[in-house]
């Protein structure tokens, strides 16, 4: 479904991304793992059209990608939810999902639509008319992946969804996660939870200083000496 080929990317004289390749195929979970600092968000934003690379190709269901605006990536089914969950703080929950759905022009579609992200986090139903930014970490987390969901994603690019959330709810966003995979949407994830990641993903990626230095199945991954000396704490 996706397929990243020998990417390079630089910001200035710093070369970021060093010859990244990597696939993704539908139906999966695949996960890049690593240190902060590594370059799994600059590998996202290429894929999303932010960032442009120097050389290299990004094909999405058969089509060249690479350097295609981010706008035109949703319309074709590609969505990311950014680090730091980027909502519109000073506009209520539900004017932020109707953005998420301003591709669709159909008013009762995007209701619908809205009706159903509000089925999946009920939290959000309950604040509909508050102000995105008053949200707790978690449901402004849940309010991201709702807006995501707003375009009919059919892969999704998540960028450290867990990042500042308690214990209790990192389990329930992943545990979304595995859901929305469940029922067909294909994920590439970005975590430094390494171990939360590599226990929902079919496959991971260890992105080290712009280079991928791991690859495989995610339960060996999680068996793995290095990725558990680096990674998992042991």
């Amino acid at each position: 479904m996706l397929k990243v080929e020998d990417i390079h990317v630089y910001y200035g004289a710093i070369h970021a991304i060093k010859g990244i390749s990597l696939e993704v195929s539908q139906g999966e979970i695949v996960t890049l793992i690593g240190a902060n600092g590594a370059g799994k968000t600059s590998i996202l934003n290429t894929i999303c059209g932010l960032i442009k690379p120097k050389s290299g190709k990004i094909t999405f269901e058969g089509k060249d990608i690479t350097g295609v605006a981010t706008q035109e990536l949703v319309k074709r089914g590609l969505t990311q939810v950014p680090e730091g969950r980027r909502i519109f703080a000073n506009m209520p929950v539900y004017e932020n999902l109707e953005l998420g759905g301003y591709l669709n022009k159909n008013k009762k579609e995007v209701a619908e639509d809205i009706e159903r992200v509000y089925n999946r986090f009920p939290r959000l139903r309950e604040r509909k008319n508050q102000l995105a930014g008053s949200l707790s970490g978690g449901e402004q987390q849940m309010l991201a992946m709702g807006r995501a969901l707003m375009s009919k994603p059919r892969l999704l690019l998540l960028d450290e969804p867990s990042m500042g959330l308690s214990p209790i709810l990192v389990k329930d966003i992943f545990s979304i996660i595995k859901e929305l995979n469940q029922q067909g949407t294909t994920i590439l994830l970005v975590e430094q939870n390494a171990k939360m990641a590599l226990s929902i993903a079919h496959r991971g990626y260890v992105v080290e200083t712009g280079r991928i230095v791991l690859t495989g199945m995610a339960a060996d991954l999680l068996d793995s000496p290095e990725v558990k000396k680096a990674y998992l704490g042991g």
